[in-house]
């Protein structure tokens, strides 16, 4: 987090959506057992990924909230806690594991008419062996990859002409030297 903010000197404004993490991975192992119903474990994940951005803002002074706006400040970081945006109004996003913070992002980015960053730990969306550097949804259609098939369905069909850049985001410098020159892993088109 504090190299985003430090991109804030740049004139980037970031609000952050967060994944689950590990604390979603445990929602659904839980579900898996049939101990959850889809309903109980879909807005428990949302929670997860309220708790994932405790984690991510824990000691950063990155500024978090709970409304659905870009950031307050030119060059600003905000994570957002998505729950009670979520629980006011969902998009009609289905309650089910393949709308995961990929899909919630997605209507987010959507909503701001902002563009979506999908930092993820592959270099892309890999398609027979390769990284592929731009590609419509359609083909994600029914394939697994590193994006949800929630994502895939919204981008194609009430999304389409949205776009989401796919980075590694497991190497800072890398990704952050990405941002500066708008250079993707993948650049999926709705």
């Amino acid at each position: 987090m504090r190299s985003l903010l430090a991109l804030g000197d740049e004139g980037f404004s970031f609000l952050v959506v967060p994944g689950g993490g590990p604390m979603a991975d445990l929602v659904r192992q839980i579900h898996s057992r049939g101990d959850l119903s889809q309903e109980a474990a879909h807005w428990m994940a949302i929670l997860a990924m309220e708790q994932y951005a405790y984690f991510l803002a824990d000691g950063t002074g990155v500024a978090l909230t709970r409304e659905i706006r870009p950031p307050q400040d030119e060059g600003s970081l905000e994570i957002l806690l998505p729950y009670q945006a979520l629980l006011e109004d969902d998009s009609g996003m289905e309650h089910n594991w393949d709308y995961t913070s990929d899909a919630v992002a997605a209507l987010i980015a959507a909503q701001l008419s902002a563009p979506l960053i999908k930092a993820t730990d592959v270099d892309g969306v890999i398609i027979d062996g390769r990284v592929a550097k731009e590609l419509p949804a359609s083909i994600l259609l029914g394939r697994e990859s590193c994006i949800d098939q929630g994502t895939v369905r919204l981008l194609c069909g009430r999304l389409k002409g949205m776009k989401v850049m796919v980075l590694n985001g497991t190497d800072i410098d890398r990704f952050i030297k990405s941002l500066r020159e708008g250079i993707a892993g993948t650049i999926i088109t709705g």
